[in-house]
Formats: C-alpha cells, sequence, structure tokens
C-alpha cells in the first residue's frame, strides 16, 4: 500500500551534451568567491578542469582549489575545506566529480560554520543543521551515489576508523547539477562497474521491503532492469551514448528519494559496507556487491514473496514447477551473475579484508534491517560467508 508522504526535490538537472552551457547562468545566483572541489588529475586529462576555470573566469569569480578528495572522503578533507570557506567567505562550493566529491562538498557545507564539532552533531547524534549552509552545486564525472540530486553526505573519520553517513534536509541538497554522460566515457572499468553494483544496491535496499503492490515498486523494477541492460552495452562500448546516458539516469532515479516514496527500506547493506570501507578503503559499489548476495540468503525466508517477485520481474525466472525457495535463490543467483559478468570480485579477500579485521567490522556495523533485524552477531555470519 501507499503511505502518507510528502516529496519536494529542490535540484536543478540539467542533462545531456550541451548541459555545461548552463554554467554561467547558473554561477550569476551566486557571490563571487567560489570553492572548487575535486579528486585528482581525472577531469585535467579530459579538459573539463580549464574548461571549468575558464567559465569562472569569464563569470568574473575568485576560484579557491581543494583537490585528492578521496573515494572515500575523510573527514580531515571536510575540516579543511570547511577552513577555506571561512577564510576566503565561500559564497558557492562547485563539486566537480563523484559521489565521494559531493558528499565533500554537502559535508564541507554544513561544517564550515558549525558550532561545536561537526563530527559529532551531524554524524554522530544526527542533530538537525542549525547554522549557515554554503550552496552546493556539482558537475558530474562519475555515476553511482545520486549525491548529485540529494542530501546524502558519507564520510570517512580516519582516526576513529567509521564510516558513516548522514542524511540532510532539501536546504543541503545541492542548488544544480549538470549531468553530461561524455564525461564519464573515460572512467576506468573498475569504477564504472562499482558505480553500477552502487546503484542496484541503492534499488534492492528501497526494494526490499514489507511493502507490496506498491507503485514505487514497479518504478524500481523498471530502472533495474534499465541499469543492467544499459551496464551490458557499456561495457563492451564504453562510448555508447545511449547506454552512458541511461546509466547516468537510472543512478540519479536510483537514490533522488524518488524511488524510496511511501516505503520501508533496509539499508543493512549499505551499513556493513560502511564498516568494510573504513576498514579497508575498497570501492563502495565493490564492498556492496561482495556483501549483497551473501546478505539476501541470509534474510531471504523473512521476504520470501518479495525475492520470488524480484526473480520473476528483474531476471525473467522461469517458475515452473519451482517452489518460492528455488525461484527466490534463483533470483539471487541471477544477481550474482550478473555481477560475475561484470567482472565484479566478490570476497572479502579481493577487496584487501583480512579474517581479524570480520568481528570489528561486525561490531561496529549498525544493528538494523528490514526483513530481518540484524545483531552484531548476525552480521558476523554474513561476513564469514563473504570472506
Amino acid at each position: 500500500m501507499l503511505h502518507d508522504f510528502t516529496y519536494y526535490n529542490p535540484t536543478k538537472i540539467y542533462f545531456g551534451k550541451d548541459s555545461m552551457q548552463n554554467l554561467s547562468a547558473e554561477l550569476a545566483n551566486y557571490g563571487k568567491n567560489i570553492l572548487l572541489l575535486y579528486g585528482k588529475n581525472s577531469i585535467k586529462k579530459i579538459g573539463l578542469y580549464d574548461e571549468v576555470v575558464k567559465t569562472l573566469n569569464a563569470c568574473g569569480k575568485n576560484i579557491t582549489e581543494l583537490s585528492g578528495i578521496k573515494p572515500n572522503p575523510a573527514y580531515s578533507q571536510v575540516l579543511e575545506g570547511a577552513r577555506l570557506v571561512r577564510e576566503n567567505k565561500i559564497d558557492l562550493i562547485l563539486a566537480v566529480g563523484g559521489g565521494s566529491v559531493i558528499d565533500c562538498a554537502k559535508a564541507i557545507s554544513v561544517s564550515a560554520y558549525a558550532k561545536g564539532d561537526p563530527w559529532q552533531r551531524y554524524w554522530i547524534d544526527f542533530e538537525e543543521v542549525d547554522n549557515e549552509i554554503v550552496p552546493v552545486g556539482t558537475i558530474l564525472t562519475m555515476t553511482g551515489t545520486a549525491s548529485e540530486m540529494n542530501g546524502g553526505s558519507v564520510i570517512t573519520n580516519e582516526e576513529v576508523t567509521i564510516k558513516t553517513g548522514r542524511v540532510y534536509g532539501p536546504e543541503v541538497y545541492p542548488k544544480f547539477a549538470i549531468l553530461n554522460p561524455e564525461f564519464t566515457y573515460t572512467v576506468p572499468q573498475k569504477q564504472m562497474v562499482s558505480g553500477v553494483f552502487d546503484v542496484m544496491s541503492h534499488l534492492m535496499e528501497q526494494y526490499f521491503s514489507g511493502d507490496d503492490d506498491n507503485t514505487t515498486d514497479y518504478v524500481i523494477e523498471a530502472v533495474m532492469k534499465s541499469i543492467i541492460n544499459s551496464s551490458r552495452k557499456a561495457a563492451k562500448n564504453p562510448e555508447d551514448y545511449e547506454a552512458r546516458s541511461n546509466i547516468m539516469w537510472c543512478a540519479t532515479l536510483g537514490l533522488n528519494t524518488i524511488t524510496g516514496l511511501s516505503k520501508t527500506q533496509d539499508w543493512e547493506v549499505h551499513n556493513i559496507e560502511h564498516q568494510l570501507g573504513a576498514y579497508t578503503d575498497c570501492p563502495h559499489g565493490l564492498g556492496l556487491a561482495v556483501i549483497s548476495m551473501p546478505y539476501y540468503r541470509y534474510i531471504y525466508k523473512d521476504g520470501i514473496d518479495k525475492f520470488v517477485r524480484f526473480a520473476e520481474n528483474v531476471w525473467n525466472v522461469n517458475t515452473d514447477g519451482k517452489t518460492k525457495d528455488e525461484i527466490a535463490l534463483e533470483g539471487i543467483a541471477s544477481l550474482e551473475n550478473f555481477a560475475k559478468e561484470l567482472g565484479i570480485p566478490l570476497t572479502l579477500r579481493e577487496l584487501g579484508a583480512t579474517e581479524d579485521m570480520l568481528p570489528k567490522i561486525a561490531e561496529t556495523s549498525y544493528e538494523g534491517g528490514g526483513y530481518k533485524y540484524m545483531t552484531h552477531e548476525d552480521i558476523l555470519n554474513v561476513l564469514k560467508e563473504c570472506f
């Protein structure tokens, strides 16, 4: 059934080959001081850095740069960005990159003028933001997180070995997002497939819940089928514009809150992966892939009808003469085969985890879940299966 909900998303999307033409008009809405945030050198290799700087200069902006944002952005980088915001009286944070850069930008935006310790207040105690928020704009170069159109910000505090996410309200969402699928052409295959499974995981976290016969579930199934189809094409031809554009929009839809409307949700796979990432610094999507299949085999009996539906509607599993258990497990096996097809590793060993890490990861992961409440002991059992 559909539960009551209120939906609002303030992010303006510019999508397509000519989307960068809208940057100048957006910049006119903000003051002169811009913090340009990006990762390493990928945006320079594809010429995007020069294009962005040229536009900023033409608009008369003062540029402060913070580069080297990690794939799992560190809290130390958030604090450095917050310092630059204050010292340079930044009017807009322009994040150029993937979800990690955008997550870091949002973290900086809420932390720069925070009273007290931002980490404790906003990522541990989940307090409401009561200070000035610096607006964020984005230019996307890697798909997966949908951070360009949501309030999520996942940060790793390396001092305490905790990776955790916080979802802020619409006031923290990026004000605008420029999405040109061509900017993703040069993303290495490993990062592309990591992003693809991240999208699948977002959709599955929202899909596997107690709400059946819900319009949103049909939307999720359609987006899953699209990302599966398009990722196979992009794996064969990285410059297939149609495939890349579909992947990019599937990623945005996957977590811009539209596919979670009116649904209870799970998110335990993400909770476990965050701590896996804190200990191994593995690519987020690859960590999700390693955890997903053992996790779903662990819980499927508690939500068997939805897992049967997943097998039938997403993977076209033939159900003739099969029990519900057989159908559900075949659906999970189809997901696993898809990951193998994309060349995604399926064990924790391959991601750099060691056996002695498993109890630590389990103990620091949040208990919870959707169909089945996962205790620390349950989480450890799943990790052992992943290893």
